[in-house]
C-alpha cells in the first residue's frame, strides 16, 4: 500500500558538516516527486534520509522527523533494516548481484525475509519482472547471470528486485543517468506505470525528465559553497516549470546556472 511521507525540520550531517538544513515537505501517495537542483545541493543526501541509508555513511547522522503515514522512521524502536524494506531504493548505476542469476537477483530480498516457499518465489519473481516490463525479454534465460543483461535491462532488473518485496515507497537516485536514450524512455514509462502502486521519489539532473515523469517537483539549492543545501520550493511540476515562485528556481530551470 503506497504511503504518504511527511518530513519536518530535517537536517543531515557528515561528521560536523551540515549537508542539508531544516527541510520540510510532504510527498503524496501514488505520485512521483522529482528532486532537482545543482550538483552538491543535497538532493541525494536527502533522498537517502528517507530510508535511513544516510546513517550507513561514516559520520552520517540526521536530525528531524520523517513520518511514513503514522510511523516516525527515526523513532527509537524502529529497525533501520525494516525501514529499508518498506522504502526501497534504485541507484544511479545498475547494480545487479554479479554472481547471481536473473531469477536469484529478484528473489534475493524475498529469501532474506525467509517467508516464501519455492512455488511462491516463482510467482513473485514473474510478477516483479512483469511489473518492471522485463519478463518477456528474460523469461527464457532466468538462470543466466543478471550481469549479462544490457544496461537498461539491468536497471529494470534492479527495479524488479526492489518491488519484489512490496515496499510502500520507491526511491530512485538518478536511475537513468548511465543509460542510453531508448533505455531512459523505457524507465520513464515504467515510472509512470509504477506510481499506480507505489509512492515514488526520484532525483534527476534532467529537467525534461522531471517535467515528463513527475507530479510534483522540489528545487534544492546552495546559498554558497560550503553552506548546507536547502529546499527552495516544492510545487506541482507544471507550475514549477511554467511559473515558479522563486527567481532562483526559474534561473536554474532556464539554464542560467547549475
Amino acid at each position: 500500500m503506497a504511503k504518504r511521507i511527511d518530513v519536518s525540520g530535517l537536517s543531515a550531517y557528515y561528521g560536523n558538516h551540515r549537508a542539508i538544513d531544516d527541510i520540510s515537505m510532504t510527498v503524496e501517495p501514488r505520485s512521483v516527486t522529482a528532486f532537482i537542483g545543482p550538483s552538491g545541493c543535497g538532493k541525494s543526501t536527502f533522498l537517502r534520509t528517507l530510508n535511513r541509508m544516510h546513517e550507513v555513511t561514516p559520520g552520517g547522522r540526521v536530525e528531524g522527523k520523517v513520518m511514513l503515514d503514522d510511523q516516525n522512521l527515526y523513532g527509537k524502536d524502529v529497525d533501520p533494516v525494516a525501514v529499508r524494506r518498506t522504502v526501497g531504493m534504485v541507484f544511479q548505476r545498475p547494480n545487479p548481484f554479479p554472481t547471481m542469476s536473473i531469477f536469484d537477483n529478484v528473489a534475493a530480498g524475498l529469501r532474506l525475509n525467509g517467508r516464501y516457499r519455492k512455488s511462491e518465489l516463482n510467482d513473485v519473481v514473474e510478477r516483479s519482472l512483469k511489473g518492471a516490463n522485463l519478463w518477456n525479454e528474460v523469461k527464457d534465460r532466468l538462470n543466466k547471470p543478471g550481469s549479462g543483461l544490457s544496461g537498461g535491462q539491468q536497471q529494470r532488473l534492479c527495479i524488479a528486485r526492489a518491488i519484489a518485496v512490496e515496499p510502500d515507497v520507491l526511491l530512485m537516485d538518478e536511475p537513468c543517468s548511465a543509460l542510453d536514450p531508448i533505455s531512459t524512455l523505457a524507465i520513464e514509462d515504467l515510472i509512470c506505470e509504477l506510481k499506480e502502486r507505489f509512492t515514488i521519489v526520484i532525483v534527476t539532473h534532467n529537467m525534461q525528465q522531471a517535467a515528463r515523469v513527475s507530479d510534483r517537483t522540489a528545487f534544492f539549492n546552495l546559498a554558497a559553497v560550503g553552506q548546507p543545501g536547502k529546499l527552495v520550493e516544492i510545487d506541482d511540476t507544471e507550475r514549477i516549470f511554467s511559473n515558479p515562485s522563486v527567481q532562483a528556481t526559474e534561473d536554474y530551470i532556464s539554464g542560467r546556472f547549475g
